[in-house]
Formats: structure tokens, sequence, C-alpha cells
């Protein structure tokens, strides 16, 4: 049975503030960290090297999420993640006063990337446990809405700090300042969730290690045994080819001088154009191809998704041939660019949604349908350094258009059947796995 307060706190008095700071540490490491060492003079081949090596934490969350399970307080779990992450950041900003601050603080992005990703397994799991359906479904909005907030609250008003902070300050001592703040806002929240999160216990704190490492090795065996799922993982991992290199070079693009092929914005100027017009458009594109996709059902939208998600990426080939000085021309391309990206995405989620997750342990075939997505997502953006150093922006910008050439193909080859045989839930087993971030 489920233990909680005796009164619990409303959902508004915490969904908004347990998504905030999920959202927070993971646009801290995937975004706020690359635009911080392109400040400090760190090439791009080594920004995505290392920045795309901390994101697997992401990609293999959903093989110890079950392990979780063994600790008594969902509660506990949620505020200490908080804590450590927010204590991570701020040890980051430390670090950047340091002689050997480039390993010192990639070291401290992995922690801060660890405790994001297990935060993210416990807060989903204190979520569902601390909702009955229809809440659910009625918070939902605000889930997504905070943990995008997320997103405007660092590439918004913090690169805009920066970037004033840069004018006056050493890139370090300004970048340092940014960090802090995210590290005190994060451990903030921490100590406000602490009060404000239902005490949900976890029901399965009583299996052993033993059968929590069973049930795993079962889903994982379960997951492979699909039929297609080959090809399936193929295609999900292709399907971020062109998103990943285009996320992480596009902004150093921006911030890079115009006599070596960039377009020489200052760091608040990107905050200014990433952060208010390409977080609205990214925003309104997610929700129209939720809706263009209800409209037209996967297998017939799949390509019109893919298509709009990868040929906006035209407006990083127009600004690196162009090299326009106008910001409005500039904020207009990006926000054209991530308008695309939102809208399009949509068909990734919808395919692991619908197609791989469905069966035996759908909660935990989804989490790892999702690793799946985020080690696409690593791996090309890993490589696109190297990449980009090798062609230069304006041809690898032609080469991230072609990405997505594979990925359109096989979308005639994939399968969009219905669940497989045996799709219903064993509640004892996917009692486990339930916490696996969607």
């Amino acid at each position: 049975m489920r233990t909680e307060k005796d009164q619990p706190q409303h959902p508004m008095q915490w969904v908004p503030s347990l998504y905030l700071a999920s959202g927070m540490p993971f646009y801290a490491v995937a975004l706020i960290a690359g635009l911080m060492y392109k400040s400090m003079g760190v090439p791009n081949d080594q920004i995505a090297h290392w920045t795309g090596l901390v994101g697997l934490a992401w990609v293999f969350k959903s093989l110890w999420s079950p392990f979780l399970e063994a600790a008594g307080s969902k509660k506990m779990l949620v505020v200490l993640f908080q804590l450590i992450g927010g204590a991570a950041l701020g040890l980051v900003a430390v670090s950047l006063q340091l002689p050997m601050y480039f390993a010192i603080s990639i070291a401290l992005l992995g922690v801060v990337a660890i405790a994001s990703a297990t935060h993210d397994i416990a807060c989903d799991g204190l979520y569902m446990a601390s909702l009955n359906n229809k809440q659910q479904a009625t918070y939902a909005g605000w889930q997504g809405a905070f943990f995008n907030a997320a997103k405007f609250i660092t590439l918004g008003p913090m690169v805009y700090l920066a970037g004033y902070l840069e004018k006056t300050l050493a890139p370090a001592q300004a970048w340092t300042i940014i960090f802090a703040i995210m590290g005190v806002l994060l451990f903030g929240l921490g100590l406000y969730n602490s009060w404000s999160l239902p005490g949900i216990k976890n029901t399965t704190s009583k299996a052993s290690m033993h059968s929590i490492f069973v049930t795993l090795q079962d889903v994982i065996m379960e997951f492979f045994k699909k039929p297609g799922i080959w090809l399936a993982i193929t295609f999900i991992i292709l399907f971020r080819a062109a998103e990943g290199q285009i996320q992480t070079i596009g902004p150093l693009f921006l911030r890079e001088a115009r006599n070596l092929g960039g377009l020489g914005l200052t760091t608040d100027q990107v905050g200014i154009a990433y952060g208010t017009a390409g977080t609205i458009a990214f925003l309104g594109g997610s929700i129209l191809g939720g809706y263009f996709a209800s409209w037209l059902g996967l297998k017939r939208a799949l390509p019109w998704l893919i298509l709009a998600m990868n040929t906006p990426n035209l407006a990083f080939f127009f600004l690196s041939s162009s090299l326009p000085e106008s910001m409005t021309i500039i904020t207009a391309a990006l926000a054209f660019e991530m308008f695309g990206y939102g809208f399009g995405f949509v068909g990734l989620i919808l395919f692991i949604m619908q197609v791989v997750a469905p069966g035996k342990y759908q909660t935990a075939h989804y989490a790892l349908g999702t690793g799946v997505m985020q080690l696409g997502f690593v791996l090309f953006k890993t490589i696109s350094g190297d990449i980009q150093v090798s062609l230069g922006y304006k041809n690898f910008f032609i080469w991230v258009l072609l990405s997505a050439i594979p990925v359109l193909i096989l979308t005639r080859f994939v399968s969009y059947g219905d669940a497989p045989p045996g799709a219903s839930k064993s509640d004892e087993t996917e009692g486990l796995v339930k916490t696996a971030d969607a």
C-alpha cells in the first residue's frame, strides 16, 4: 500500500518545481557548457567530444533505474539528487578558476549528468505514484512547460547575463558567476522540494537486489527479441544524425569570429536569439507537430515530420553562406530552424511509444527506447566537431542536410505494426521498473 502524507500538497505546489529542477541541469550540460567553453577558447572538436561523452549518463540511466526501487522513499531520492546536482554545478563554477579547469569541470559536469539522469528516473516515478491517471493527464502540460522553462532560463537570461558580464570580466569569471547562480537555483529547488513533495514510499522496497537484477535482465532480453528491433534501433539512431550535429555546432558557429566563417555574435546576442524566439518557436512546433501526427497517423506523418525536422537546417547553410549582420534576419532563421526541430521531433517520440515500447514491459522498453534515442544524439554530437573542423562551417551544414537522407529512406522499411503478442503487463515485474524515465 502507498504511504503518503496525511495532507499531501496540491500538485501545483510541487509539479512545476520538480520539472524545473529536472530541466535545469540537463540544459546546463547539453547546451550551456558548450557556449561556456567556446567563450574560454576551447576548440570545437574538444567541446563536441567531451560534452557528448558526458551525455552518456542519459543513455544508460534505464539500466540502473530498477535498483532505485530498493530505496525506501521516492521523495528522498528526488531531493538528494537535486542537492547533489546543485552542489556539483557550484563546484563547476569554482573549477573554472583552476589551472586544469577543463578536465576538472568536465568531470564535475559528469557528476551533474549522472545526478540529473538519476533524478529524472526518481522524479517521474514520484509523479506517477503521487497522482492518479486523471491527475497525471491534467498536470502533464505543466510538467512539459516547466521542463522547457528551464531551457528558456538557461539559454535566455543566463546566457544573456554571461554575455553582459563578459564585457567587463574575463570569460572564466563571467561563467563562474553563471554556474554559481545555476547551482544556487538548483540547490534552492532541492530545499523547497524537501518541503513541497509528497512523501511517497517505494512499494517494492522489500524486493531483493537479486530479484531486481533478474527482472532487469528479462527486460533487456525481451527488448532485443522484439521483431524488427535492430532496424528500429538503427532508425532511432539515424533520426538524430542531423539534429545531434546541428544542435552542437550551430551555437558555436554563431559565436565564431567572422574571419573564421562564423557570425561573430556576442554571448548575450546568442542568448537573445536562442532563449527568446528560438525557444518559443520550438514549443510552438512541438505542439503543432503533435496535432499533425494525430491527424495523419504515425506511418503517413513520419516522412513529413523528418522533412520538417531537417529541411529547416537550410537556415544554417543560408547563414554560413551569406553571413548576415542583421540580428532580425539571424533570429528569424534560428526561429525557423527551431520550429522545424520541435515539429519533427514528435515523430521520434511517437515511434518509440507506439512501435518500440508495446509489450510486456511497456514502461521499461519505452525507457530503453529513449536511451537509444539519446545514444543517437550523443554519437553524432561527439563526432560533429571533427567533421566541422575538417569541412569548415559552410560545407559542414551541407553535410548535415545530407545526414537526413538515410533515415528518410528507412521510413520505407521499418515496421509500423501493432504491438506484439503478449502485450499484457505483469504487475509484479512491471512495478520494479515503473520509475524508468519516459
